[in-house]
């Protein structure tokens, strides 16, 4: 009988393990945009005033840690339509400073319900973190309306499955 006991014990305690899985995959919307995204985690919220399009915007984040990997989407609203491949171009590229990237491989990118523009990528690369030591990049930039998006994973290693699921999960509505 103690040793019954003490196999259902193994066995539920084994069972709640499974139940917290290190990727908890949750939708949700990105206000106050119409874009619906994956995360992995329960999201922190962030704001800042940055230059885009010739004036101060408030970019905003959503983001969270786990795996090993951040996981971020970040947008602004530039306020001008005319301008939104030449600001995804410049995003795209400060990114790739920042990580100090030498190369990077590219390919078109647009979620469902995003404009079509020929800035629109999926961006992977690799680089360094401010402490030297190596990250590795996979983003993507897009745009609707007057707003300019980017999601992102920053990891030592990035798996090709959590990229998919993370990057498949990106629409507008």
């Amino acid at each position: 009988m103690p040793r019954t006991l003490a196999a259902l014990f193994l066995v539920s305690a084994a069972t709640l393990a499974a139940c917290s899985p290190t990727f908890n995959w949750r939708e949700l919307r990105v206000e106050p945009t119409p874009l619906k995204a994956m995360l992995p985690c329960k999201p922190d919220k962030g704001a800042r005033t940055v230059p885009m399009a010739g004036r101060e915007v408030s970019l905003e984040v959503l983001g969270c840690d786990t795996g090993g990997a951040t996981f971020a989407v970040l947008h602004a609203d530039i306020g001008d339509p005319a301008r939104l491949g030449e600001v995804l171009a410049q995003w795209k590229t400060a990114t790739l400073l920042n990580l100090k990237s030498e190369a990077a491989q590219e390919v078109a990118f647009r979620p469902p319900g995003a404009l079509d523009l020929r800035q629109s990528l999926q961006v992977v690369a690799s680089g360094k973190r401010a402490d030297g030591s190596k990250v590795e990049s996979h983003a993507a930039y897009f745009a609707r309306g007057s707003h300019v998006f980017q999601a992102v994973i920053y990891s030592n290693e990035l798996k090709p499955e959590i990229a998919e699921v993370f990057f498949s999960g990106l629409r507008l509505e």
